[in-house]
C-alpha cells in the first residue's frame, strides 16, 4: 500500500511539472472545482489515510471516496446539481475482537436545487435534499440506517479567491432498531485560492456533530491541487494532509493524509 502512495504522489508531481500551461481554461476549470454547485460534470477520487483508531488507538483505515458531480439543466434559470459521495473502506485494527473489515460505506446522495447566475451581490447558493443510504456490505462499516435531511451551501467567488460554507442535517428514518439513532449535523466552511497557471490552494474544516452522542469530530484539510491533461482527458491531481483537532475516544488522531485525482469534462 506504501508503494501505491508513492506511485501516486510521484505521478502528481510528474504531471503537474511536465504538463503545458493552458493558462486561462485550466484556471477557469480549477475556480470551477472550487464552487460544489459548478455547471461542470466531474468525477472526484479521494484516497485518505487515517490512524490511531479504536479504543486502543492502533487502528488504520483507508477510505477511497468516489464522488461524481452532475449538473442538470432545468431551466434558464436553474440547475439540479447531483452530487455522490460512494465510500470504499479497507481499515484493520479498530474493533478489538475482529481484526479487519474491508468493502463498500454508506453511499450519501445530495441534490442543490441552484440558480444559474450569481446574486446581485455575487453570492452562489443552492439547497435541496440529502440521503443516507444503508448500502455498507460490513455491519462495521455502516449505520445499518436510512436518513435524511436538508442540505445548502454558499460561496462567493471574488478574484483568485473563494470563500463558503456546505451543510446539512442527517436525521435517521428507519432501519436495524438495535443500532442507534442518527441525528448530526456537518459543516464545511472552505477557502480556495487558485493562481493563472491552475493551482488551487484550499483548507476547510469537515466537521461534524453527533446530537445523540453530544460529540464533535473535526478534522482540519490543508491541500493543493493542479488541473492539467493526461492524454486526451482533463484531470485535476493533489494532495494535501489533515489534522484530527477534536473527536470521541475511538476516532483518527493525529495526522492523516489526502490524495486526489478528478476527471473533469466541461461542456
Amino acid at each position: 500500500m506504501r508503494n501505491s502512495v508513492a506511485m501516486a504522489v510521484g505521478l502528481a508531481v510528474l504531471l503537474s511539472a511536465n504538463s503545458p500551461v493552458w493558462a486561462e481554461a485550466d484556471a477557469d476549470l480549477a475556480k470551477q472545482l472550487s464552487n460544489p454547485v459548478a455547471a461542470l460534470i466531474s468525477v472526484p477520487f479521494q484516497l485518505n489515510f487515517d490512524q490511531d483508531l479504536g479504543r486502543l488507538d492502533e487502528g488504520s483505515r483507508w477510505l477511497l471516496n468516489a464522488q461524481p458531480v452532475v449538473p442538470i439543466d432545468l431551466n434558464s434559470d436553474w440547475n439540479l446539481i447531483s452530487r455522490t459521495i460512494v465510500p470504499v473502506v479497507s481499515q484493520r485494527d479498530v474493533f478489538a475482537d475482529e481484526r479487519r473489515q474491508s468493502g463498500l460505506g454508506d453511499v450519501v446522495q445530495s441534490a442543490f436545487f441552484s440558480p444559474k447566475a450569481p446574486t446581485d451581490s455575487g453570492w452562489i447558493w443552492g439547497v435541496g435534499p440529502v440521503l443516507l443510504l444503508p448500502t455498507a456490505t460490513d455491519a462495521r462499516l455502516g449505520a445499518k440506517k436510512w436518513g435524511a435531511g436538508p442540505t445548502a451551501v454558499m460561496l462567493r467567488q471574488q478574484g483568485p479567491w473563494t470563500v463558503g460554507m456546505l451543510g446539512n442535517h442527517i436525521w435517521s428514518f428507519a432501519g436495524d432498531s438495535d443500532r442507534t439513532d442518527i441525528s448530526t449535523t456537518f459543516m464545511q466552511p472552505f477557502v480556495t485560492y487558485t493562481t493563472p497557471t491552475a493551482w488551487t490552494f484550499s483548507f476547510n474544516t469537515e466537521s461534524s456533530y453527533d446530537w445523540e452522542g453530544r460529540q464533535w469530530t473535526v478534522p482540519i484539510n490543508l491541500g493543493a491541487s493542479k488541473v492539467t491533461r493526461l492524454g486526451g482527458q482533463l484531470v485535476s491531481v493533489g494532495g494535501g494532509v489533515r489534522y484530527w483537532a477534536e473527536g470521541p475516544e475511538a476516532a483518527a488522531e493525529g495526522w492523516g493524509l489526502r490524495l486526489t485525482l478528478t476527471l473533469l469534462y466541461p461542456k
